[in-house]
């Protein structure tokens, strides 16, 4: 398959250009390296696969690039491109969230309609587009209520793509993903502060008592959602919750992450951030009836492959010799001073 994805080069974008690419799919990654973080880490997403000879990639905003052009051939569309950040988007921020997530998204579905030749669109959602649910573990079929504008943009995306399906019959699907995390997750997300924090032997920050929780969802069982939605007929015109299955408090993820390093992290907490819900725990019993989808990878095994990608990220940027994990302190690995660079 000719697949599109948008914001390849971004945290699942790179993931899931890698799983096409060792299916031997042929991939067309796009992303505008946009300012949310450095573009060197989006760069090093990437590396591993930009020598194939079955992956082209466009840096570019969806807002301006040729769209009808790009998607001539193109099999199935991945839509992940979007600005993200639950506590932003207020004020005069919420413009960039409008153009980055509501007029990027309505105008790439246009361009599909128009290719006429997409087989499947999968649009990327997020748990924040139910806010604070009254009933936990969350359906599908519950009341949309956002409590941040970026949860606001991704409900108008929704119902965008739901438009184009019902209108058009652009054979769309919806993944609501619930707090992704692994390798290369987004520098300002918790787990990779964390794992940040611990490393350079500092304060972790945390935004409220820690005892918020969230169901959290490893970054390959996202990639493999993202297949069996393209591949599965009966997913076309549907929304489905994609997460791990399971509750765990922010203060057990600290702990966590002491106990697998052996190390102890000092907690700083701030004042609670407007535009985050207090706990989200989904329902993935229709992604797994429609889908086949059920989550493979525990939190433990998957924090522990996000902290040792932080470990080797840190030291990419020293010019000091491995110690080795888990040997030796975290000190140790970069450094006398946690904070040597």
């Amino acid at each position: 398959m000719r697949c599109l994805i948008t914001g390849a080069a971004g945290f699942i974008g790179s993931h899931l250009a890698e799983r096409l690419l060792a299916e031997g799919h042929e991939v067309c990654g796009i992303d505008a390296f946009t300012d949310c973080y450095p573009r060197q880490i989006k760069e090093r997403n990437i590396e591993g696969i930009s020598a194939s000879n079955r992956f082209d990639f466009i840096e570019g905003d969806l807002l301006r690039l040729p769209l009808v052009a790009l998607l001539d051939g193109v099999d199935w569309v991945f839509h992940l491109a979007a600005q993200a950040g639950v506590r932003q988007g207020w004020g005069n921020e919420f413009v960039r969230y409008i153009d980055a997530n509501v007029l990027a998204t309505q105008r790439l579905l246009e361009a599909a309609v128009r290719a006429g030749n997409v087989r499947r669109f999968i649009c990327a959602s997020s748990s924040s587009v139910y806010g604070e649910a009254a009933c936990l573990p969350v359906n599908e079929a519950a009341p949309l209520r956002p409590v941040s504008p970026y949860g606001v943009t991704k409900v108008a995306t929704e119902q965008l793509c739901m438009l184009y399906h019902r209108n058009c019959g652009l054979p769309v699907v919806i993944l609501r993903y619930f707090t992704v995390y692994g390798p290369r997750q987004r520098p300002d997300m918790a787990f990779y502060r964390f794992c940040s924090a611990l490393i350079n032997q500092q304060p972790a920050l945390v935004y409220g008592d820690g005892l918020q929780t969230r169901d959290v969802t490893y970054v390959d069982d996202v990639v493999e959602a993202n297949l069996l939605a393209a591949t599965v007929p009966a997913a076309v015109g549907r929304a489905f919750n994609i997460a791990g299955g399971a509750q765990v408090s922010i203060r057990d993820v600290l702990g966590l992450l002491e106990e697998m390093s052996g190390t102890p992290l000092p907690v700083k907490f701030l004042d609670e951030q407007r535009g985050e819900a207090r706990n989200t725990f989904a329902d993935i019993s229709q992604a797994n009836y429609v889908l086949g989808f059920s989550p493979r990878v525990g939190l433990r095994e998957g924090l522990q492959r996000e902290l040792d990608y932080v470990i080797s990220y840190a030291r990419s940027l020293t010019s000091r010799p491995y110690l080795g994990w888990p040997y030796g302190s975290i000190s140790q690995l970069l450094g006398e001073r946690g904070d040597d660079r």
